[in-house]
């Protein structure tokens, strides 16, 4: 892809109702400028497929969209093996609904855990927890914001996660957590095409993914937010419940190998079902 193909990308996944953020493409496109792949006939494009490596063990996969009249006619297999070849020996993970489980297990993944949208209403009584400090992720130096992000992810995703945090103030804000000189929590919140998401949200316990999520949603009363929670851990769970947010979605995280050791527990919210 070119970074032209991938807005057309993120147009397409808009298209299947996903939902993507509104600067989505330039900061998906910079995790990976190589892991990006589309499929042409006589110059036209009818498919896509991000294949994101993140160093020599690790890679995700998303954007796997084949336009309707192009379907079932092989060519979405075609830019899959490219993107699966690209990644190699990798452990491979993705986000699939759940209808296509059974395909990627005939490409070798397997089930680690559900993933669950959750979508609810930005309260206008929403308001800092009491032993928290929250600051603008900015303020933070960005080696610090990197540290904290990479043992939660497990692996380095600097060129990512320097353009995330650096959306335009207009769709997007990022806030940090700290506890006296450590960073304690992360979280991003960025429009999309309907409502405003919630990821990633990373947090040390419950109380500080509390403050972090209504730092976010404060100056946003009555906007849809969503959120996407690992349903193995049961406090980001908790954390969407009492936020009056319902379920309505769901993905299979899935690896071709081991699942990664993410601390899960400080997972409250998926950066994004795309890049992982």
């Amino acid at each position: 892809m070119t970074p032209r193909d991938a807005d057309v990308a993120l147009d397409w996944a808009a298209t299947e109702g996903w939902n993507p953020g509104l600067d989505d493409a330039r900061s998906f496109y910079a995790a990976d400028p190589h892991g990006f792949f589309v499929g042409t006939w006589e110059g036209a494009l009818i498919g896509c497929m991000s294949a994101v490596a993140y160093g020599d063990a690790f890679g995700f996969i998303g954007l796997y969209i084949v336009r309707p009249e192009w379907r079932g006619k092989g060519f979405g297999l075609r830019v899959w093996n490219e993107g699966m070849a690209y990644l190699g020996a990798r452990n491979i993970g993705l986000d699939g609904v759940l209808a296509q489980q059974p395909n990627y297990r005939k490409s070798g993944f397997a089930l680690a855990y559900r993933n669950v949208r959750y979508e609810g209403v930005a309260s206008a009584d929403e308001d800092h927890v009491d032993g928290v400090t929250i600051t603008d992720a900015l303020n933070i130096p960005f080696d610090r914001l990197l540290s904290y992000d990479t043992r939660i992810f497990t692996c380095e995703r600097a060129a990512f996660l320097r353009a995330w945090l650096s959306q335009p103030q207009a769709h997007a804000r990022a806030v940090a957590a700290i506890d006296g000189d450590a960073v304690s929590g992360l979280a991003v919140i960025r429009r999309c095409g309907t409502g405003h998401k919630i990821g990633p949200l990373f947090a040390d316990d419950l109380s500080t993914a509390r403050a972090l999520y209504r730092a976010l949603v404060s100056a946003l009363p009555g906007e849809t937010i969503f959120l996407d929670v690992p349903e193995i851990n049961p406090a980001a769970v908790a954390l969407a419940v009492e936020h009056d947010m319902l379920s309505v979605f769901e993905t299979a995280r899935m690896y071709t190998q081991a699942a990664p050791d993410v601390p899960l527990a400080h997972v409250f919210g998926v950066t994004t079902f795309e890049l992982g």
